[in-house]
C-alpha cells in the first residue's frame, strides 16, 4: 500500500478533507488506543458490577467476541491479504502458518505502532505493514489483493458507513477475491449488554438486525458464500 504521512487522533484523513465520519472514527479510535496502550476505563459502579464487565475483566470475554475468520476463509500461502482494523492479528494469528502477505490497515496508532516495530521481527518477508487510516478510505491499488478482512469493528458504525466500506473494498480486490467480515447479531443474549458497556468505554454500539445487513451486502454488489454464527458476532464471506 502506498504510505501517506501520519496524522495525530481526530484527524485520520487526508490534509484539507472534510469528513461526516470523522468524529465517529476518532472516537473509536480514542477507544481501543486505551485499549492496547493499557489504559484503564472509567466506568460507573453499575457498569463495573454488570457480569459482562466482570468476564471483560477477567479476560474470559474476548473468545466470545473474537471471531475466527480463518474458520470460513483462511487466507492462503502467496495471497495478498488486507486485514482491516486488523490490531494485534499478526501477531497473535498464524499468518506465517498460512504463508499469505499480511496488509494492515488501523485507526489505532497504538496498534498501528505496535505492529510496525514487532511485525518484521516476527517475519520480515509476510509482513508488508499497518497503514493508519480509517476503514472508507483504503490507500492501495484497485485489485491488488486476494483477500480483505474486517472483524471486530462494524458494529461501532452505521449501515451508510458500512456502505462506503463495501465500496472500497470492492475496488481493492482482485475479481475472484473474498472479502470476510462481522456483524454484531442483536440477537443474541450478550448483544445489549455488551452493547452498554462498550457505550461506556467511549463507543457507541449499533444494534442492527442482520435482514439489514444482508440487504446492505446485495446492495453493494456482493453475494454471501458463506455464514457462520458467534455468542456476539456472525461471521460472512462475500464475493462481488
Amino acid at each position: 500500500m502506498s504510505k501517506k504521512p501520519d496524522s495525530p487522533l481526530g484527524n485520520l484523513f487526508a490534509a484539507g478533507t472534510s469528513d461526516r465520519w470523522q468524529s465517529t472514527v476518532a472516537q473509536v479510535a480514542s477507544r481501543f488506543n486505551r485499549q492496547y496502550g493499557g489504559e484503564p476505563f472509567d466506568l460507573p459502579s453499575e457498569v463495573e458490577a454488570m457480569p459482562i464487565f466482570r468476564d471483560w475483566a477477567a479476560g474470559t470475554l474476548q473468545s466470545k467476541t473474537t471471531s475466527p475468520f480463518w474458520d470460513i476463509a483462511q487466507p492462503q500461502k502467496n495471497q495478498r491479504c488486507l486485514d482491516i482494523g486488523c490490531g494485534a492479528s499478526f501477531l497473535i494469528y498464524p499468518w506465517r502458518d498460512w504463508g499469505a502477505f499480511f496488509y494492515g490497515h488501523e485507526i489505532s496508532s497504538v496498534a498501528r505502532d505496535t505492529l510496525n516495530a514487532r511485525g518484521p521481527q516476527l517475519n520480515s518477508k509476510l509482513f508488508k505493514g499497518v497503514e493508519l487510516a480509517p476503514a472508507h478510505q483504503l490507500h492501495c491499488e484497485p485489485a491488488q489483493f486476494d483477500m480483505a478482512i474486517a472483524t471486530g469493528f462494524s458494529c461501532y458504525f452505521p449501515l451508510d458507513y458500512w456502505a462506503a466500506v463495501m465500496a472500497e473494498v470492492k475496488l481493492a480486490l482482485k475479481p475472484a477475491g473474498e472479502f470476510v467480515f462481522d456483524v454484531l447479531d442483536p440477537d443474541t443474549p450478550l448483544a445489549e449488554n455488551w452493547a452498554i458497556l462498550e457505550t461506556y468505554m467511549g463507543a457507541e454500539v449499533f444494534l442492527e438486525p442482520l435482514p439489514a445487513w444482508e440487504k446492505l451486502i446485495k446492495a453493494a454488489g456482493a453475494k454471501v458464500v458463506k455464514r457462520q454464527p458467534g455468542e456476539l458476532f456472525g461471521l460472512y464471506k462475500v464475493r462481488f
